[in-house]
């Protein structure tokens, strides 16, 4: 997919030096673009070394090139999203968050993987390459922090993949560890008892298919929504198959869950190291796994880092803090065990 602004005229020309940038914004988008007030405006001035003025529905935009190039480019980025996703209005942070990601990466083509819900586009470079390998290799593992779309895009590729009659069905897993609360003995019968662990895969399938089309397809066991330990045993063809929350698994749970991989099967571990919730973050079999797999043919590892995080910028904030938190301990013990 191109990055064309859809039904937009924009022309450029030089300026004392610098490149100016006309172009021409809708009625329905001229909100969701400039913002109330024009705020969103200010904002791209705040984040790019640009002037930027309004006129009517058009924006001036006088600049550096690259730059000009990289407003551009979020700009149609968030306009296609609406357009493809028949939304009749923009999130409130869509822009806001379109920019930073085409600020961070180098976003040349851009992905779509369609869903019944809604279509799903990668925000940043490394998103992009993720959604284009979750349709080639058989085994792919994602790690990186909170917020990166590790597990979403999975899903949203998983859902798509099985409309197109790719695979027969959809497994969803994760490890049944609690997150450092004891919940105690929960009532119900099995799947009542396990459904607290497995929620979030939950939210990410109803977020890309409608309620009902996805309780059809769990009533059909198309889509299986299972704990690890439910995997042993089993011989998985024909399947798109998901490991989340995969930090939380030992060596040996990774090991039987790869080895569970049948004929025209893909599967998927996601996790982020720097989380675990076991007692001892060296049972986690994760970067062992990763270490042992990555030089094999068919097996793909992508890292997502800080520049990849598309939830709100507070997110992003929090996880630094952390992990300079985390580096200053460190750096203590060394200096103490000298």
């Amino acid at each position: 997919m191109k990055n064309k602004l859809p039904n937009k005229v924009y022309k450029r020309n030089s300026i004392q030096g610098l490149s100016s940038t006309t172009i021409n914004i809708e009625n329905s988008d001229a909100l969701d673009i400039f913002g109330i007030n024009n705020e969103n405006i200010d904002f791209f001035e705040k984040k790019l070394p640009l002037k930027i003025f309004q006129k009517g529905n058009q924006l001036v935009i006088q600049g550096n090139k690259k730059n000009i190039d990289i407003l551009k480019s979020a700009i149609t980025q968030t306009i296609n999203e609406k357009r493809v996703n028949k939304k009749n209005d923009i999130s409130y942070n869509s822009i806001k968050e379109n920019l930073r990601m085409h600020i961070s990466n180098d976003i040349k083509n851009i992905n779509i993987t369609k869903t019944a819900k809604l279509d799903v586009i990668g925000k940043s470079k490394l998103q992009n390459t993720y959604l284009e390998i979750l349709q080639k290799n058989q085994i792919v593992f994602a790690v990186g922090p909170a917020g990166t779309g590790k597990t979403f895009l999975a899903v949203a590729a998983a859902v798509s993949q099985l409309l197109e009659n790719k695979f027969d069905r959809i497994i969803l897993s994760r490890p049944a560890v609690e997150a450092g609360e004891k919940l105690g003995f929960l009532p119900g019968d099995l799947k009542e008892k396990v459904d607290p662990y497995l929620r979030p895969l939950y939210d990410s399938l109803y977020d890309l298919m409608p309620s009902d089309i996805a309780l059809r397809k769990i009533q059909s066991s198309e889509i299986e929504i299972a704990p690890l330990a439910f995997m042993r045993g089993r011989t998985l063809n024909n399947s798109f198959v998901i490991l989340d929350e995969a930090q939380n698994a030992t060596h040996n749970q990774i090991k039987m869950f790869l080895t569970r991989c049948g004929k025209n099967s893909r599967m998927v571990v996601t996790g982020d190291p720097s989380q675990t919730d076991l007692n001892r973050r060296s049972d986690s079999g994760l970067l062992r796994s990763i270490k042992i797999l990555s030089e094999i043919e068919g097996v793909s590892v992508i890292n997502f880092g800080q520049k990849d995080i598309v939830r709100d910028e507070m997110v992003t904030k929090i996880i630094n803090a952390y992990d300079s938190y985390d580096d200053q301990i460190k750096d203590l013990f060394d200096q103490k065990s000298q």
